[in-house]
Parts: structure tokens; sequence; C-alpha cells
């Protein structure tokens, strides 16, 4: 069973990762604590190729990376690839862009106001030499509530909303989520090519 190490310390990460790759028998293990790649890119891409590429060449493995946002229209794509550095938890992030929306489009009531939004996930996947083989960005269109609506999810995953779904990302079941997050979407576009490929 080929082994790919998953570019995170984040076990979270690491089990989203095994529900989206598990029919290809990779055996997924989490980064060393040890190794800590700087996200010095100015895109979600950069950010994931810098991350695969890094853990891959340190351990001389195959590894997978992600980088995952929120970018808001009226804010000019922020908080783009600073989504989890916006505030110091989810509550204060939500709090600080539905306060930073309601500035840019002069208040919450008007109907007109534009309150589009984006998820990004970018991946990439590096073979033993930190040559990136794989990678593609998943994008997932919706719109910014005026408050937080439902229990599920995490980071702004309550405002985050579908309007072909009439849910937020935080009222859909986990299964729901999958097949329509930025990430779904993004790993529905590699597996073809993960499928033709055999890590060894």
């Amino acid at each position: 069973m080929p082994t790919v190490i998953v570019a995170t310390g984040n076990p979270g990460k690491l089990k989203e990762m095994q529900v989206y790759l598990g029919e290809l028998g990779w055996e997924l293990q989490l980064k060393p604590d040890a190794i800590d790649i700087e996200e010095t890119g100015t895109t979600f891409l950069e950010n994931a190729r810098l991350k695969a590429a890094g853990v891959a060449k340190a351990l001389g493995q195959w590894a997978i990376a992600d980088d995952s946002g929120l970018e808001v229209h009226a804010l000019g794509g922020a908080p783009g690839i600073y989504s989890a550095r916006y505030a110091d938890s989810d509550a204060a992030r939500i709090d600080r862009l539905l306060k930073e929306l309601a500035e840019a489009i002069g208040g919450q009531s008007d109907s007109g106001t534009d309150r589009s939004a984006q998820f990004v996930c970018a991946l990439a996947l590096a073979n033993p030499q930190g040559d990136i083989v794989l990678e593609t960005e998943g994008i997932c269109h919706g719109e910014i509530l005026l408050a937080p609506r439902g229990a599920g999810g995490f980071g702004y995953d309550p405002i985050f909303y579908i309007p072909a779904l009439g849910k937020s990302f935080a009222e859909m079941s986990p299964e729901q989520k999958d097949a329509n997050s930025h990430r779904g979407i993004a790993f529905g576009q590699l597996m073809p090519a993960l499928k033709q490929l055999t890590p060894g």
C-alpha cells in the first residue's frame, strides 16, 4: 500500500483527506510536527505547492497538500489566504467578516448589495523529489448571510450560503457538504488523474 504524507499537522484535515482518497488504497499519514513549511505564497495554489513540495523533499516521500479559504467580492477577495488568521477564533472571524462586509456595502438591509463570495480549495501532489505532479483548484460559489445559520461544520460555514441548495454549509449533512464544497469539487477534479497514479 503506497504511503502518502498529508502536509498538515491537523488530524481533522487528515480525516477529510481519507474521506476523499479512501478508494485509492493509499495509507495517509500526518506530517511530523518538526517539519514546518512557511506559507509565503500569494495564492492558495502557491501555498499548496510550497507545502506539498517542502514536505515531500524533507521526507523523501510523496506528499499532498491543500490550501483553502474564503474570498468575499465586496471585500476585494478578503480574507482570502489569510482566512484562518483573520481573528483568533471561528466566532471572532465570522464577527469581523460580517462587520467589515456591512461597512463595505453600506449596511446590511439593502437587498441590492453584493454579498457574493466563494470558497476556494487548492490541491497539490508532490513526488519524493519535491516536483509537483498534479494540482487543481476547486471553487464553490455562494453568498454571505446576514447572520450565522446552522450548527455543523467549522470556520465560516455558518455564514456561507449556497442559494441553489437553500442552505449554509453549517446546515448541510457531512455527506451533502462533502459533495458540494470547494474541497469536494477540487478532489472530484483531481480523482481521475490520481487513479492513474501509483505512488511508490
